[in-house]
């Protein structure tokens, strides 16, 4: 799983950042996350290609979350896209979408699966065979979520050595993953536990997206590998962040902090701020495996 960031500003570019965008890949899969202003230029910049972003999901509905979606989607069909686009997003985005493609005369050329985020409340909204997506409740001005993306493992761990050593046919090995023992042709008996190891913990990824301080949020976010938080503003500003339901860098740290997690990536940087050194130094001294989520960066797990 990695996370590549195409915008990391709030509200409006500034200082040559961008609104909010990101992307999570997984093998032969891209799921996005909010798609603001000059998302497919960013696309384009930092080589994604919309052939496998099957899966987009838009946190709530101000506009630097959400407008880039509308020239995404109709670059996708002029350019002949034919598989479906799962859409997670709250149930007023299809209005305007419907809008925008009616006062065009546009039909796309794809299927677009619309799945509602329900108001308030958390929600399984994918339980596919190599991930999930999981939203839950924030706390911002309107109706808002997160995410989570949890990359399962594929069972237990083959040891190839002993494998070798007791001439397991490679055909077995399916059956060694899901827990197994082998029986040999001699009846003798092989247990799995000799042949295979403990499967590597399930990868996790939440994006906390547009919130007031909210430490009801950390049971979901809970020993996640990384986590996105917004940090709008500084400490010094924390008057502001708590009249725009944001957050500040310290506090963004501090469900990091809370909820057990690897990493913290902290973004949405209001456009009072040209340098993000204080942010991040702010953020740090709370928790120390803090990073700027930089444009065109790259966040493996």
């Amino acid at each position: 799983m990695k996370i590549t960031i195409l915008g990391n500003n709030s509200a409006l570019p500034a200082y040559g950042r961008h609104p909010t965008s990101q992307i999570v890949s997984l093998p032969g899969e891209d799921i996005m996350i909010d798609c603001g202003e000059s998302t497919q230029v960013q696309m384009q910049r930092y080589g994604i290609r919309w052939r496998n972003l099957n899966h987009i999901f838009i946190s709530h509905l101000h506009g630097d979350h959400y407008f880039g979606l509308p020239g995404l989607i109709t670059t996708m069909s002029l350019q002949g896209r034919t598989a479906g686009l799962n859409l997670y997003a709250p149930a007023r985005l299809m209005e305007i979408i419907h809008l925008m493609l009616d006062v065009a005369n546009t039909e796309l050329s794809f299927p677009l699966h619309f799945e509602p985020l329900p108001a308030g409340e958390a929600k399984m909204l994918q339980d596919a065979p190599a991930y999930t997506l999981s939203c839950f409740p924030v706390s911002h001005r309107i109706a808002c979520h997160g995410l989570v993306i949890t990359h399962k493992t594929k069972g237990r761990r083959i040891l190839p050595e002993m494998c070798m050593r007791y001439n397991i046919p490679v055909e077995h090995y399916e059956k060694l993953r899901m827990g197994q023992p082998y029986i040999m042709p001699n009846g003798v008996f092989i247990d799995n536990n000799l042949l295979t190891a403990d499967a590597p913990a399930p990868k996790k990824y939440a994006y906390c997206a547009d919130t007031l301080y909210l430490p009801d949020i950390v049971p979901y976010i809970q020993n996640a590998n990384a986590i996105y938080h917004e940090a709008t503003y500084m400490e010094a500003d924390k008057d502001k962040a708590i009249l725009r339901y944001h957050s500040t860098a310290a506090q963004a740290a501090a469900i990091a902090k809370q909820a057990g997690v690897n990493k913290l990536l902290i973004g949405h940087f209001s456009s009072r701020y040209k340098d993000l050194e204080p942010l991040l130094q702010e953020a740090k001294e709370v928790f120390e495996a803090t990073v700027i989520a930089e444009e065109g960066g790259v966040y493996e797990l």
